[in-house]
């Protein structure tokens, strides 16, 4: 069974890019185009199944921000890495505190994506067993 990555992004062109990153890899991706789509993707999808969400910050609707708040306090054992173009340290920090796991800078190397999805992965395979164990 392929791991589901839910990326959520308004350029296309950077879902492309990561689903081509992330191709013959033991992860599935799951897209949306904007904070909203990636809450109704992730409440409609076999939410046990989503292993880690990849957000962009600046997005029409509901921003990345917003979509982070969301997930963090409705999905807490799902990993969360902000990707964005626009590099901000004070909402780097802030998303960090509020259990973001990691801040990306578009573009991304796919190495550095690997790493971090791996990583990602990892820290909701620790977390997520106990509870569904529970």
């Amino acid at each position: 069974m392929k791991h589901k990555i839910l990326v959520i992004d308004d350029e296309a062109m950077i879902r492309k890019t990561i689903r081509a990153q992330l191709e013959g890899t033991i992860y599935e991706i799951v897209e949306a185009e904007d904070g909203e789509m990636g809450i109704q993707v992730l409440d409609s999808e076999n939410v046990l199944e989503v292993v880690v969400i990849i957000c962009d910050v600046r997005m029409p609707k509901v921003n990345g921000v917003e979509a982070v708040a969301y997930f963090r306090q409705n999905y807490p054992l799902i990993p969360v890495t902000v990707l964005t173009g626009y590099p901000d340290v004070h909402l780097a920090v802030d998303f960090i505190k509020d259990g973001v796991v990691d801040y990306l800078v578009k573009p991304v190397k796919k190495d550095k994506l690997l790493e971090v999805v791996s990583a990602a992965v990892r820290q909701h395979k620790l977390f997520a067993k106990p509870q569904l164990m529970a």
